[in-house]
């Protein structure tokens, strides 16, 4: 009060992409965990099993059982009762959505036993994979409805994003590319300072609508490729008829182009795991093949238990981090310690036959809280956007004379400082030596057929050149 308004320091308005940007960039940042318990089935009730999980609110459950009483505590409890909306909102994934866009690397992974409602959580019914209905809006899953809140954002923003994903698994320690058409086969797993651990050959694919992305992943395609979900590996035992043989990684890579006030493009990614459930192979009756898998995937379950209780730990006091124990730690490397931003959905089962692995997944869950990371967005190094601008431009170049070839249009006269002999430019407005701008687009008149002076020619195709002119433009 009193202080003359002349003399307050000017603050600069910032957008809400950079007050998130600045809340999370460059900080230590604890990984969220959040836990789901999913009601007991018809098979766990006909055969008289106990509730032994019961949620105590403000994110706090209670394990009572012969022998053991236990309290956790997580960032969010969700009971049985609650919806798939519930889970979404109150996770925190819409603002993982947000961070995303901002040039964050985010991940959001499900783990537990199997049978535990992983896959119903991130997906959805299996329905729609393996009997190919949809499902109803209020089922869809956390996958689903990232989608839907990142094109939305996208509209509302005005932003000029590039959107692609890609899907692989790793089944027994392999690396297989789902989106890539013929037999699934081996992936190589590399590693480069810049990018830290990535899949060599891993196919990217463009999408801009739900609907795209929706029959990439679930419905049955029209091309020789598959779905992604109808290729990954599913077997039926004793405690799971659609158990998950393989840990799947889908990534949705953000782009955004370049603007005046962030002349360097921000890159982020925004990553869900569904990891193969932990199990028993004297509760499942898994033998043979199954039993291999099984082995597989406890093992890899094992090495990343490892990392996150090493990761737990003070910086001052960790040790090495054994990332490169197995492909799937490899590949949640930048997740749990580097630069991103993670979110762990912790699932249950609240049976009493089920404890030792309800157990099991509650101590797993209340480590990972304990990791941080310091995340920091992803922007492309100026060397890169040169070569990609300079790359961008020569495509428009190519475009627009193939258009003029097809259109039989007239070649644009050669400029004073252009090099007799050098091909013409393409792609010109007025006031750079052009004269087939909007208001100079013209053709000869036909024989007996005078051009009446001010009437433009081919309207149609006028509006089609204007088009692709104000769209060269605002790329450029």
């Amino acid at each position: 009060p009193g202080v003359p308004t002349s003399l307050l320091p000017s603050v600069p308005h910032r957008s809400p992409g950079e007050e998130r940007e600045g809340a999370v960039a460059d900080r230590e940042t604890r990984l969220r965990v959040v836990l789901r318990v999913r009601p007991l089935t018809c098979t766990e009730t006909r055969r008289g099993d106990r509730q032994v999980v019961h949620s105590l609110g403000n994110g706090t459950v209670h394990v009572s059982a012969a022998r053991h009483e236990a309290t956790f505590g997580f960032s969010a409890v969700f009971d049985a009762g609650a919806s798939q909306e519930a889970v979404f909102e109150g996770s925190g994934v819409r603002q993982l959505v947000e961070l995303a866009m901002d040039g964050f690397s985010c991940t959001v992974f499900a783990f537990g036993q199997t049978g535990s409602g992983k896959t119903y959580t991130l997906m959805g019914p299996l329905t729609q994979v393996h009997e190919k209905q949809p499902a109803a809006p209020g089922l869809l899953g956390l996958m689903q409805r990232s989608f839907s809140c990142l094109l939305e954002q996208s509209r509302s923003r005005g932003s000029d994003l590039a959107l692609s994903a890609s899907y692989l698994e790793i089944y027994n320690e392999q690396v297989r590319d789902l989106l890539s058409p013929g037999p699934p086969c081996a992936l190589p797993l590399r590693w480069s300072k810049t990018r830290g651990f990535y899949v060599e050959n891993q196919l990217n694919v463009d999408f801009e609508s739900m609907e795209a992305i929706t029959e990439l992943l679930l419905q049955e395609p029209t091309t020789s490729s598959l779905a992604g979900s109808q290729r990954r590996r599913t077997s039926a035992h004793a405690l799971n008829r659609h158990s998950s043989r393989s840990h799947a990684l889908l990534t949705i890579h953000i782009c955004s182009r370049a603007v005046s006030t962030h002349p360097a493009p921000k890159q982020g990614t925004l990553c869900f795991v569904d990891l193969a459930g932990s199990e028993r192979v004297k509760e499942t009756g898994s033998s043979g093949e199954l039993s291999v898998e099984a082995n597989n995937i406890n093992r890899s379950l094992l090495a990343l238990g490892h990392c996150i209780s090493l990761l737990a730990k003070p910086r001052g006091k960790r040790t090495h981090i054994p990332y490169r124990d197995s492909k799937l730690t490899r590949l949640l490397a930048r997740s749990l310690g580097g630069s991103g931003i993670t979110l762990m959905v912790a699932c249950i089962s609240p049976s009493s036959r089920c404890l030792p692995e309800t157990l099991s997944t509650l101590h797993y869950a209340s480590r990972a809280r304990r990791v941080t990371t310091k995340p920091m967005a992803n922007r492309m190094s100026p060397e890169k956007l040169l070569k990609t601008l300079e790359e961008e431009i020569q495509a428009l170049q190519l475009e627009n004379l193939s258009l003029r070839q097809q259109l039989c249009l007239p070649r644009l006269p050669m400029r004073s400082t252009e090099v007799p002999g050098t091909p013409p430019r393409v792609g010109a407005w007025p006031g750079w030596g052009c004269r087939h701008g909007p208001a100079g687009l013209h053709r000869p008149p036909l024989e007996g057929h005078p051009l009446e002076e001010g009437a433009p020619a081919w309207p149609s195709l006028y509006g089609l050149l204007r088009d692709f002119v104000v769209e060269n433009e605002q790329l450029r």
